[in-house]
């Protein structure tokens, strides 16, 4: 793992990365990826060109999302999508780009599936449930 539990890290991970794409830095495969999702959340910017960022807490209670969370949601749809798992991910996925025509809103109606199956896979203490996840999906592009 990347990060491990390293909450700070992979936060000052994200940081950097926006900071290198902001002054047309060198930046490395991973790091590209991550500033191009950045990129597409203009809400976030301001919040990641301050450090403050990295210690900050995201609770339901504060009635705020959590950017990382949300901006990593993204980032685990790139790589389902590059490696088509589970397998079927990319059909979906163009059947919902067909039906809803843009990228960004499309990987949000993803993000609602993927961050449901991650929920009961953790209330229920096993592996997501790919076949539920992909009936998810191809809902969604029904409607």
């Amino acid at each position: 793992m990347l990060f491990g539990n390293d909450r700070t890290a992979l936060r000052r991970f994200y940081l950097e990365a926006w900071r290198k794409l902001r002054e047309n830095q060198p930046l490395e495969p991973l790091e590209r990826l991550v500033a191009e999702v950045v990129a597409e959340h203009p809400e976030y910017h301001a919040l990641l060109e301050n450090s403050v960022a990295l210690e900050r807490d995201y609770t339901p209670e504060m009635g705020q999302s959590n950017p990382f969370l949300h901006m990593g949601m993204h980032l685990a749809l790139h790589e389902q999508l590059a490696s088509d798992r589970p397998s079927g991910i990319v059909s979906a996925y163009q059947r919902l780009l067909l039906r809803h025509g843009d990228a960004h809103q499309v990987e949000h109606r993803m993000m609602e599936c993927l961050g449901n199956a991650l929920w009961q896979a953790q209330r229920d203490g096993r592996e997501p449930d790919e076949a539920s996840y992909l009936d998810c999906l191809c809902k969604a592009a029904e409607l």
